[in-house]
């Protein structure tokens, strides 16, 4: 498998995009290196910057970025709301797929040597890339920011981690790290005020405030038997946050950094805004994502929010992300694209079109033309994509009969039974297409030599084994959709019962056709024990199949009379 590795660096310009452009072209030019977001912001004078790629593409996408920046930004003339002590003010790199923290954070430092070497500048390495111990947080780095470097490097504690130990005034420092995925996040508030941001910002984040004689604002700190501040902690772990006000919009924001969002997610980082500011007497207003977020975030965040609703869960992705959106007020300050917000669509970009994403005119007619694929593997997976997806209708709309409100939870765990089938179905109506493809690859392989041949009969019974498994694959999801059926042909709302019948017949009809095209496909495959396996698993699937729809329909007709 490919490392993946994202680099999210950040530079300190948001208001000429003529210098961003610059900067985002040289990282572009890197082969192997997928420019994913540019997220300029006014009032802060900066720019985050994603991209993804293997360890060399990213290292050197980087190193690119940074030379440019070095080129085009003057920080001697740079002002902004956000803290700041580098034209490329920090570069984290953070593991996506395949990857391990240690290949980021040799990244990391193959990168500050060639950045300290090669180009002459300057900073410290921070994160779990830190090479000691109180210089893993940023803000600790950053502390004093711009202003303060030439006196900064002067303390022995603080000498850079690479490049020379001399401030340069056009340029500055740069932190470059390597961490877990971060969300930057920002809560909108109905004011004006700084301070009454930066107390919500200190009710919430980690590292709370700082512990006052009487908890009196300027009253004598307290401190512990070694003299330091005592800190009363906030509400959330793994949360940095400070407030400030955005002339831009014209209101107050909770800036937040998520550094871990397994152990606070972002619905419940606005959620504890919005409790902070109502006890305050402020209100939020909406939210911002600054640059990208991972899908189960959004996905978590719809599921959240349905759940407090005692709605149910068992709907589409794309409803739960509208439901995340709308319940954050993610698309207050601007629209909210997931297509270009969320991490996997953003990857997913321009690739290939699926068969599922065309419309049913255009799904039919590819079917009905000379290609061979799709044909009867794709079309049986979807035949239980439909039946999955009308037994989960009946689940959903059962949910929501009035009088049925304590039953909402029964009906929701069927529609995320339901929900599950049918994404796994769809993956396969594409696939079973993909596994013909790798067939039809195989034998375009060369057969000259002997060694030639070898390798060719291999990929070809590879291929084909693989050919068996996806409709296989498709008997086993198409028949465990059933239950749901049945379920809600017992239970279900009476006036979609039929629907529930129309579900099983299509299940019941997707595990026979896949099952045709597990035994053509077997025919070509010299492994006769794993066939005789299949085939033996795939007769028994095949009659339970048919069997509990008899039962279901039997259900429904006696329920229409």
């Amino acid at each position: 498998m490919q490392k993946l590795i994202e680099c999210v660096p950040n530079f300190s310009e948001g208001r000429d995009m003529g210098v961003i452009k610059q900067i985002t072209d040289a990282i572009e030019a890197v082969d192997g290196v997928k420019l994913l977001d540019v997220d300029p912001g006014k009032a802060t004078n900066r720019t985050v910057v994603t991209f993804v790629g293997d360890q060399d593409a990213v290292v050197e996408g980087a190193f690119q970025a940074i030379k440019k920046a070095y080129e085009v930004i003057d920080m001697s003339k740079h002002s902004g709301e956000h803290p700041r002590f580098g034209a490329t003010d920090v570069c984290p790199f953070i593991p996506i797929s395949g990857a391990s923290m240690q290949d980021c954070i040799d990244c990391a430092h193959r990168l500050g040597k060639r950045v300290g070497e090669e180009l002459g500048l300057s900073g410290y390495f921070y994160e779990n890339a830190a090479t000691k111990k109180d210089r893993k947080n940023l803000a600790t780095v950053r502390s004093g920011e711009y202003e303060g470097i030439a006196k900064k490097i002067q303390n022995k504690n603080w000498t850079v981690d690479y490049g020379p130990n001399e401030f340069n005034p056009k340029y500055g420092l740069t932190a470059i790290g390597a961490r877990d995925f971060l969300v930057a996040y920002n809560v909108n508030l109905n004011t004006t005020s700084t301070r009454r941001a930066n107390a919500i910002a200190f009710d919430v984040r980690e590292n709370g405030r700082i512990k006052r004689k009487g908890n009196k604002v300027g009253g004598e700190i307290l401190r512990d038997k070694k003299g330091d501040a005592i800190r009363i902690p906030g509400m959330l772990k793994a949360v940095k946050a400070i407030g400030w006000y955005i002339e831009e919009y014209g209101v107050a924001q909770i800036s937040m950094n998520l550094t871990n969002i397994s152990i606070t997610s972002v619905h419940e980082a606005f959620d504890a805004v919005c409790e902070s500011a109502q006890k305050r007497g402020m209100r939020v207003s909406g939210s911002e994502l600054v640059g990208l977020i991972p899908l189960n975030a959004m996905l978590d965040a719809g599921r959240h929010y349905l759940k407090k609703q005692k709605r149910s869960l068992g709907v589409s992705e794309s409803e739960l992300i509208k439901i995340a959106i709308k319940s954050m007020g993610l698309d207050e300050l601007g629209p909210f694209d997931p297509a270009q917000k969320i991490i996997e669509y953003k990857l997913k970009g321009a690739d290939a079109k699926l068969l599922v994403d065309n419309d049913l005119v255009a799904f039919a007619d590819e079917t009905a033309s000379e290609s061979p694929a799709p044909g009867g593997g794709s079309i049986s997976a979807y035949l239980g994509v439909l039946g999955a997806s009308l037994g989960t209708m009946v689940a959903n709309l059962s949910s929501h009969k009035r009088g049925w409100d304590k039953k909402w939870e029964f009906y929701s765990k069927w529609a995320q039974v339901g929900q599950k089938s049918k994404e796994e179905l769809l993956f396969l109506v594409d696939e079973d297409t993909r596994a013909f493809t790798k067939i039809m690859d195989a034998f375009r392989l060369p057969k000259g030599s002997a060694e030639e041949k070898k390798a060719r009969s291999e990929a070809i019974q590879s291929a084909t084994k693989y050919a068996i498994e996806i409709p296989f694959q498709v008997m086993k999801k198409s028949f465990e959709s059933m239950e749901m059926m049945k379920a809600m042909a017992e239970e279900g709302l009476a006036a979609s019962v039929s629907d529930a019948g129309v579900g099983a017949l299509c299940a019941r009809s997707a595990v026979m056709g896949a099952f045709l095209n597990v035994k053509i496909n077997a025919g070509d495959l010299k492994d006769k024990k794993y066939v005789a396996k299949v085939l033996k698993e795939g007769k028994k699937i095949e009659r339970e199949a048919i069997k509990m729809e008899k039962e279901i329909l039997k259900i429904v007709e006696a329920k229409i009379g």
